[in-house]
């Protein structure tokens, strides 16, 4: 039969889970996943797991922070004067705002604490820091 390996374009289901059960995303009420491995479109611990894999088979597999959205890193937060944005804006915690780095690049920031004078925005991925649990269902090897 035949195995997943670098090069092969996927087809999966899974179920992401955090380490306390709660589930973060999952494609089994969707379209199955479909990936090329070893270029580089999920992150690394999925694709490492889904190596070596037949059609049909199923396993759960953990995976680190360093294999998967980094660790969460303090530097990518920052607490900004409510004043410094827009004066439309209602900003919420949770709430996802675009933003121009430095350098010109937009990046998605995330709304960690607001309070009447201040915001706290947060530039880490959402799942940084986190280990991940994937139930996985290889379902075709194309």
């Amino acid at each position: 039969m035949a195995k997943a390996k670098e090069g092969d374009t996927v087809k999966v289901h899974y179920t992401g889970k955090l380490e306390d059960g709660t589930i973060f995303d999952s494609s089994v009420d969707r379209d199955p996943l479909e990936f090329i491995i070893g270029q580089a479109q999920i992150i690394p611990g999925f694709e490492a797991a889904v190596l070596g894999m037949s059609p049909g088979e199923k396993k759960t597999t953990a995976i680190q922070p360093e294999e998967a959205y980094g660790s969460f890193q303090k530097e990518r937060m920052l607490v900004v004067d409510r004043k410094e944005l827009p004066p439309d804006l209602d900003p919420k915690v949770g709430q996802q705002l675009k933003m121009s780095g430095p350098d010109g690049a937009s990046m998605v920031v995330r709304i960690a604490e607001a309070t009447e004078t201040s915001v706290t925005l947060d530039g880490n991925h959402p799942l940084a820091g986190k280990t991940l649990s994937f139930e996985i269902e290889l379902i075709e090897i194309a």
